[in-house]
């Protein structure tokens, strides 16, 4: 089929999967039947992951319209339940990331929004690509479960104020096939995936209100500010429409955020955020979202005031003692608040050195984070095993000066058979100069 003919109407005895990947791949706009049709095939497998990657592709490089990602959105979930939290008390706010290196202030946001008097049932996905997820985070904490029923999370959201849970069989099943095939297929990419992806997942928890942190740059999925800007608004156009009130920040992703990069790693420096004395960058990214959770909780009656109420639950541990309360009720070990020697550890480091004295004037977060992967802390295949132990911590970040022969990056890694792979993306990632940098803010923009 030719991109000028008219869309096929499929009926369920007619309809043949070739067909509708060739009407994509020739630039066609899928009908609500063809997505809906695609949709159930990946999630009863009925549908074979050749085909279905074979479409995704299609959708990369083709693109889809405003209508047909809502009705990709709408038929992932369709493909499960949608949970009612009409029972629990409160308004419930979640906050969702699209992904960068570093990017671990879930981990910190989620116990300060709580402790504030939010709800937040937090249901996040694994890592894609060269991005970790918050979910291989958790599970670095000996003993913590993702795999919460819906009936044990909404017991722990009432318990505690916050459950943070990976997705059932029974919540936008779809998304979960969908999502581990385009980490492995070269399709992660495309605004209209990237859009169903997260919304299926955020309307069927059954939340009201929904903050996201959309990221720009070399470690982002969207690399341009625009594109970002693009895909926040596809984001939240359609979380208003599903009634889900839905606002979003663009921030950036050049370099990693905050330190350190790899589950176990990263999980003491939210711990060290919640403390007080964590990395400045971590620390105003998740401060600026608490603020806007607090605000669409109906806690905070503005920003300022979010901010202000955030800033307070760090200084005075109550952040900290949430999320302590969060893993013990998830069946995780509390004692790894107070002793990192409970977490993975590597048992090998290698320091990468600055090759001249200088200014750091780049530390590209797109490398490091293959170089994680490479090391182990990210999966190259859907059934690839992370080692939580394993990753990167920044010893000198942009605009940093440093000496010949300083540290820049230790690698902490296990099987030495990677190492080499992950020296030579990271000896990539360096830029040092003679003047210092002029380094952009943080955060920049705001979608609502």
């Amino acid at each position: 089929m030719t991109s000028h003919q008219s869309p096929i109407r499929y009926t369920a005895r007619l309809v043949r999967a070739v067909d509708i990947i060739l009407h994509k791949r020739d630039g066609g706009a899928l009908s609500r039947e063809e997505i809906r049709f695609v949709v159930q095939g990946a999630t009863d497998s009925t549908l074979p992951d050749y085909q279905t990657s074979a479409l995704l592709m299609a959708i990369v490089l083709r693109g889809m319209t405003a209508e047909e990602t809502t009705w990709l959105t709408e038929a992932m979930v369709d493909s499960g339940v949608r949970v009612d939290l009409g029972d629990v008390t409160g308004r419930k706010v979640d906050k969702h990331s699209t992904g960068g290196v570093g990017d671990k202030t879930s981990l910190v946001l989620a116990p300060l929004a709580a402790a504030c008097g939010v709800m937040v049932p937090m249901m996040s996905g694994r890592g894609l690509g060269h991005t970790g997820g918050t979910l291989d985070k958790l599970e670095a904490i000996p003993g913590f479960r993702i795999g919460l029923s819906i009936e044990e999370m909404k017991a722990t959201l009432a318990r505690v104020g916050c459950a943070m849970v990976g997705q059932t069989d029974r919540i936008a099943p779809a998304d979960k096939k969908l999502y581990a095939l385009r980490d492995v297929t070269g399709t992660v990419e495309s605004i209209p995936l990237i859009t169903a992806s997260i919304m299926s997942k955020k309307i069927a928890e059954g939340i009201d209100a929904l903050v996201l942190d959309v990221k720009s740059g070399s470690g982002a999925f969207m690399a341009t500010e625009a594109d970002a800007r693009r895909l926040a608004g596809s984001l939240v156009s359609i979380g208003n429409a599903s009634g889900v009130k839905t606002e979003a920040i663009v921030t950036s992703m050049e370099a990693p955020l905050g330190r350190a990069v790899g589950n176990a790693l990263e999980v003491v420096e939210c711990l060290e955020v919640l403390k007080g004395r964590g990395p400045g960058d971590v620390v105003d990214v998740s401060v600026e979202l608490t603020a806007r959770m607090l605000v669409l909780g109906g806690v905070a009656a503005d920003r300022a005031e979010g901010e202000r109420r955030a800033r307070g639950a760090l200084a005075s541990g109550a952040g900290l003692d949430r999320f302590r309360q969060i893993i013990e009720a998830q069946g995780g070990d509390p004692r790894v608040v107070d002793e990192y020697g409970r977490l993975p550890s590597a048992p090998d480091r290698y320091v990468v050195k600055a090759p001249r004295t200088g200014y750091v004037t780049t530390i590209d977060a797109r490398l490091v984070g293959q170089a994680s992967v490479a090391l182990g802390a990210g999966r190259d295949r859907v059934d690839d095993r992370i080692d939580p132990a394993v990753g990167i911590v920044l010893a000198a970040r942009p605009g940093d000066r440093v000496r010949e022969g300083d540290a820049v990056l230790e690698l902490h890694y296990r099987d030495r058979s990677r190492l080499g792979a992950a020296i030579a993306l990271v000896e990539r990632s360096i830029g040092i100069g003679e003047e210092r940098p002029v380094l952009g803010p943080l955060i920049l923009g705001q979608v609502e």
